[in-house]
This record gives structure tokens, sequence and C-alpha cells, in this order.
């Protein structure tokens, strides 16, 4: 039934419209207690989902690097007889208990919905972090066999937490349809009484609409150019005063705080992936280096044993020739091991300094000779010039002296055809100053800035056509760092290369104690 407006007093029509508003308010507020009750449980449980999503990708990354370092200690153990040390033995046990946490608590996520899903991950997992643990107990066992090699338990483990990835993708995106529907429903009741009450207030709404609109679509104007991508866009933070410049500035400071932390990431990834790069390729030149040898020596050796097992006298030159041949081929095994352990003990700070007296050129000397076959490989010549270093002493690691010769005559030797090798050191000043010149295939200035670095070579293809493993000039470079020196290289294509090393040293009247 219709009221006129004479049928209700000024006070009943306030009482009338403050029941109203009053019964309006209520019902917003029930609406919004409503719809925040209903949000909180549907983004609680998308919260576990978002967690137990986590944890997924955290127990990949883990599995992952876990049997990449299992991988890894397997090879060695298979080539070398170096025992694994407790502390490391601790660490990896350590990181499989942390899997182990991350499994359970994946576990205490899923609810019923993924329990199956969970329960075959959790056996498969369980059994492949116990024959990790059981590989790094055995480890120093001699005989010790172990399976972890093969990857069928792995993928197994591997495909279970995919699953369960799916499973929990599947759930959250349920869920985030059950919050979608709950905000509209709420939004639409919410938006229908407050468009009802401000309906009574609109006088009031329209005056700070007025005042406030401009600032704001200055706001709005920034966020969207910011959300765009043009983060270098700045909002006029002198237009405005108070609560709105500060919005202002902050968003600016954010906005210039977020281009610096892309370009951050964006340089951290080019390194890393360049990283990456580096070491898949050290890898590879590894393998090939280590399995050029050691098939010489399989070769060479089946070779004697069906010889001294036929009938008949043995040719012993030619016995003497395959075992000269074994010898060289284990030496140069022996090389390529020494300098990925150098390297190893470089990067774990365990190289240790042995200092003492001795004359740089008598060692010098000794290297060149020793490395004199190297020379005959590509039709080379050497010229030495000690005549400088003579009669000098110095206070230093002999051993590190040698390997520097060593690597940088066996880099000069690898890389010229038919051409001179020139060795030279002279002691001036309190300092030792050695060049190893060649007039090979030199370098350009962008591989000279790239030759000294771990795991690279000058180009891709040098590993494949030349050989080496990319570590030779690295290790040349950080054994000088650590006696005090430093290293310098000149190179021009086609034309040679020229190395320099200089180390301090102890003119003739030598005091070791002062060194």
């Amino acid at each position: 039934m219709k009221l006129s407006q004479t049928s209700l007093s000024l006070r009943a029509r306030l009482y009338l419209f403050s029941v109203a508003i009053l019964t309006l308010f209520v019902v917003n507020v029930a609406t919004h207690l409503w719809g925040s009750f209903a949000r909180s449980e549907s983004l609680v449980a998308y919260r576990d989902a978002a967690i137990a999503a986590q944890l997924v990708n955290d127990l990949q990354q883990g599995l992952e690097t876990a049997r990449q370092q299992i991988l890894v200690l397997a090879t060695l153990r298979e080539t070398t007889d170096e025992p694994l040390g407790d502390a490391e033995r601790e660490t990896a046990t350590a990181e499989l208990d942390s899997l182990r946490q991350r499994l359970g608590k994946l576990g205490a996520l899923g609810g019923e919905s993924t329990e199956d899903y969970y329960r075959r991950l959790f056996d498969s997992a369980s059994q492949l972090l116990d024959e990790w643990q059981y590989f790094y107990n055995d480890y120093n066992r001699p005989g010790s066999q172990s399976a972890v090699e093969s990857p069928i338990q792995y993928n197994d483990s591997r495909q279970k937490l995919d699953e369960l990835d799916q499973r929990q993708e599947a759930l959250a995106i349920e869920r985030s349809r059950t919050i979608d529907g709950t905000i509209t429903l709420t939004d639409q009741i919410t938006v229908i009484g407050f468009i009802t009450t401000i309906a009574v207030t609109m006088l009031l709404v329209i005056l700070l609409i007025r005042s406030t609109n401009s600032s704001l679509l200055r706001l709005k104007t920034g966020v969207q150019r910011f959300g765009s991508g043009d983060l270098s866009y700045r909002i006029d933070e002198n237009r405005d005063a108070g609560e709105i410049q500060d919005l202002a500035r902050t968003f600016n400071d954010m906005s210039g705080k977020l281009t610096t932390a892309i370009e951050e990431v964006n340089s951290a990834k080019a390194d890393a992936d360049a990283a990456n790069a580096a070491k898949s390729m050290f890898l590879a030149n590894v393998s090939h280096e280590l399995r050029t040898p050691l098939n010489a020596i399989i070769g060479y050796s089946e070779m004697l044993q069906d010889e001294l097992g036929d009938p008949g006298e043995v040719n012993r030159t030619q016995v003497q020739h395959d075992l000269g041949t074994i010898i060289v081929s284990g030496r140069q095994l022996l090389g390529l091991i020494n300098e990925i352990l150098d390297l190893s003990k470089i990067e774990t700070g365990k190289m240790q300094i042995n200092l003492e007296s001795f004359q740089p050129a008598d060692h010098i000397l000794q290297v060149c000779d020793a490395l004199s076959p190297l020379l005959s490989q590509h039709k080379n010549t050497l010229e030495l010039n000690l005549a400088g270093a003579e009669g000098h002493t110095m206070h230093s690691d002999p051993g590190k002296l040698q390997q520097i010769v060593t690597n940088l005559f066996s880099n000069a030797c690898k890389f010229t055809d038919n051409g001179t090798i020139v060795v030279a050191a002279v002691i001036s000043h309190d300092q030792l100053t050695l060049t190893v010149t060649d007039d090979g295939i030199g370098m350009t200035l962008e591989q000279q800035g790239r030759v000294f670095d771990t795991f690279v070579q000058a180009e891709a293809t040098t590993g494949t056509k030349y050989g080496g493993t990319g570590l030779g000039l690295s290790i040349v470079k950080d054994f000088c760092t650590m006696l005090g020196g430093e290293i310098s290289l000149a190179s021009t294509p086609d034309a040679g290369s020229c190395f320099t090393v200089t180390l301090p040293t102890i003119g003739p009247a030598l005091n070791p104690e002062a060194a």
C-alpha cells in the first residue's frame, strides 16, 4: 500500500528513513561478514594449495640437485680412490633429511582429495631417498654396489610428484572459481545496498568526487602506465599535496625500484645462462679429453696382452713403443685429472702454498726439457732465454711456478704449427718476469677478454679442434694471484700470442724468515 507524504509526519519520515538506512547498513554489514567468512574459508584452502605447490616445486628442485650430486660422486668413485669426507656426508644427509621434512609437510596440506596421490608419492620418494642415503653411508666401503645411477626410481618419484602437482593445481583452480563466485555474489549484494545508501548522501559525495577526481585521475593514469610496462613514466607530485602527493611519490619510488630490480634479474639470468652454457661445454670437453687417453691405454694394453700371449719371440721394439704410448697417455690423463683437482681446491679454498728457496731458471729449464716431445707433435722449435734469471734465487712455491710454465708452454705448443716458441725469464727489482711467446693462431680482443675465465675457451669449437678443458689458463691466473703476482696477454689474430707473468721475489741476498 502506497503512503502519501501527508500520511507521515516529518519525525516519522525521519524515523522511517533512519530505519531504512539502518536496515540497509545491517544488510550490508551482514553481507560483508558473510562474504568475508566465505572468502576466508576459500582463501585458507587456496593458500594451502599454493603452499603445497611451492613445496612440490622445492621437492622437484631438491631431488634434481641431490641426484646430480650423487651422479657426480658415483662417477668420482669409479674414477678415483678419494674417500667421501664426514663433513660432506653429514651435509648430504642433512639435505636428504630436509627433503623428507618437505615431503612430510606436503602430506599435511592436501587433505582427502590428494591423499591417494600423496601416498603413492611418499612410498616412491621414501624408497628413493633411502637408496641415496645407503649410497652415502656405503660410499667409502670397498666393493660396495649401488643402483643410484639408474633413473627408474628417480623418474617414478618425479612422475608421482608431477601427478600430485597436477591434482593440486586442479584443486587450486576449483577453489579459485569458488572464490570468484563468492566475490561476485557478495559484490552484487553489496553494490545494490551501497547504491541505495549512496542515493541518500549523494550531495556530500559529489563534493568529495569533484575535489579529488583530478588527483585520482592522474594516479590512475600513472598506475595504468606502470601496469602496461612503462616504468619510465612519473606522476607529477607537485600538483597535489598531503596524502595524494605522498601516494604519487610512493608510486614513483616503487617504479624506480622495480626498474632496478628487473635490470638486476635480467643481468643475473644472462650471467647464469652463460655460466650454465660454459659448464656444459666444459663437461663435454672433459668427457672427450678423458676418453682419448683412456682409449689409448686400454687399446695398447690389449695389444700387449695379445702379443705376449702369441707363441714365438716377442718384438721388444714394438712392446717398448706400445708401453711408451701407454705412459704418455697415462700422463696426459693424470694431467687432466690434476687440473680438475686443482680447480676444485682453488674454488674451495683448500689449495696450499709451500714456500721455499729455489732458482727459478733451473725449474723453468726442467719443465721445458720434460715437455720437449710436445714440440715435435706440431713441428715447432724452442728458444730459451733464461740468462736474466740464472744465478738468482726466489722464495716462493716452485711447484706452482712449474705448473704455470707447464700450462703456458703446453698452450703455446697446442696452437702453433711449424713455428717458434720463446720462453724467457728475467729477475729485476725483486720481481720475476716470465714470458711465453708463440707465433700461432693468436686471438681477437673479444677472445682475450674471456680466455682466463673458468670453463671457457676462446671459441666454442676450440676444445673439439685443439683439445683441452678450458682450465689451464684459469688455473695459471689463480696461481699467479695466490703467489702475489699477475698475468697479462698480448695477442694478434694469425700472428701469435705473448703471455707475461710477473711474480714477486727476493734478490740474491735471500732472507727466508722475512719472506
